[in-house]
């Protein structure tokens, strides 16, 4: 009968003994982080053991030669696809994470109409930011999970997709996400540039850009760490083949005027349409620059086709051909609630992290890994920093299915925003485009 990892006589390693290498800050051989993460993907190594060496690694860190061999061994522990066969050059896009980034949902059907094939594999909300696929399955019928097939005909056919990525793409990976979700380990850079990197090799693609947020909403803070995440991934990259550069972007103050699901993917279709929030459409048509310029297409007129409707057309085919329905009715909350201005003035600071706290505890993210999220959940903006607003303006609404859930929303919205006297400084932390890493 042959043996099962669980019934091995024999293992070349003990968990124990590399949870604890970690905890005292021993950097972990090649070998060994080979054995734990193929351990780990087939059940060998339990979630509780990996949820400690995951904080291990929190606290003290991994060298450069490690995370690249993490990398190599998530990568490892499953498929890699191949787009040789597609006749396109392919170009995706990963974003760090922020507070009301809904930038992919834009963003792929533009690049895509430019004739180069976008294979967006995205994930579920993590911490306080949101998830590509919970805001878009808002849509009524919208399918994440497709076969390796479905995605290939979608992006012979259309260009571009947006799905899960599957079972066996990085399976390792795909665990410990969820893990760190639930752990307190999300914000690491070996953790968060290993997961990144595994799934892109992986996913194969000839070239990628990294959206790279600072500033309160991100994982990282302040951007000397968010610059040090992107040299990290941008070096990853560039070991495996992958054309890779990154943009560093503001995330200080929420990006556009929705936080949620169902509300950001009207907002996504609002910039489509050639409207939308002016800072929403500075990155998305950024991102589009820098993922056509590596992809051979420098001269692209990236506003021209939101303004002519042919990214709209792309989005269009793409939800359906998802089957998803580009004209239903997206969910609504049964429960609002607003919040006014107390003064007249000019609102001079709104931070990013307390608003997607707000609206984790609205309903639009996750406390478990296994509970859903209410797309009707969120927040919608009215005022951004620098309008001036008068007392009794509405400021921005809370929407939520239980009324229960808004007195710890507003909690966490105390003293994240202020409004200020004509003329004061406005505190937005800079540019919301602050540099380029790689790819020169």
């Amino acid at each position: 009968m042959s043996s099962t990892p669980a019934q091995s006589a024999v293992e070349a390693f003990d968990a124990v003994d590399l949870i604890k290498a970690k905890r005292d800050g021993r950097s972990l051989s090649t070998p060994e982080i080979d054995w734990l993460i193929s351990r780990y993907a087939n059940g060998y190594v339990g979630d509780e053991q990996m949820a400690a060496m995951a904080m291990a690694i929190f606290l003290n860190g991994m060298e450069r030669t490690e995370i690249r061999d993490m990398t190599l061994a998530m990568i490892a522990s499953g498929e890699r696809m191949n787009f040789d066969g597609l006749g396109k050059v392919t170009v995706d896009k990963h974003s760090t994470g922020g507070v009301g980034d809904k930038i992919t949902l834009p963003l792929m059907p533009l690049v895509a109409s430019f004739g180069v094939a976008v294979p967006q594999l995205s994930g579920r909300g993590l911490g306080h930011t949101g998830g590509t696929l919970d805001k878009l399955e808002a849509i009524p019928g919208w399918r994440a999970e497709l076969s390796n097939e479905e995605m290939f005909t979608l992006l012979q056919e259309i260009g571009g997709v947006i799905c899960a990525a599957g079972a066996g793409l990085a399976p390792a990976d795909k665990k410990l996400y969820a893990l760190r979700d639930i752990t307190g380990t999300v914000e690491c850079i070996p953790l968060i540039a290993s997961s990144i990197m595994s799934k892109k090799i992986a996913e194969g693609t000839d070239s990628l850009v990294l959206d790279v947020k600072f500033g309160s909403g991100s994982f990282m803070g302040d951007i000397e760490r968010s610059r040090a995440l992107a040299e990290t991934m941008v070096a990853l990259g560039e070991d495996a083949g992958v054309r890779t550069s990154a943009l560093l972007t503001n995330m200080n103050v929420p990006l556009g005027l929705a936080i949620g699901n169902a509300n950001e993917v009207r907002e996504s279709v609002e910039v489509l349409a050639g409207g939308g929030p002016a800072d929403v459409v500075e990155l998305t048509v950024e991102l589009a620059r820098e993922m056509l310029r590596l992809a051979g297409k420098p001269d692209a007129d990236v506003e021209g086709a939101l303004k002519n409707g042919a990214a709209m057309d792309v989005w269009r085919r793409w939800v359906s051909a998802q089957d998803g329905d580009p004209d239903g009715a997206l969910p609504v909350a049964r429960e609002m609630h607003e919040v006014r201005a107390d003064r007249d003035g000019v609102l001079v600071r709104q931070e990013a992290l307390p608003f997607g706290i707000a609206a984790w505890r609205l309903g639009a993210g996750r406390a478990r890994k296994q509970d859903p999220v209410i797309h009707a959940a969120g927040i919608d903006l009215v005022a951004k920093p620098g309008d001036t607003v008068k007392k009794g303006d509405v400021l921005f609404t809370l929407s939520a299915e239980d009324a229960a859930r808004f007195p710890r929303a507003l909690d966490a919205l105390e003293g994240a925003y202020e409004i200020g006297d004509a003329g004061s400084e406005i505190l937005t932390g800079g540019p919301l485009i602050a540099g380029r890493v790689g790819a020169e």
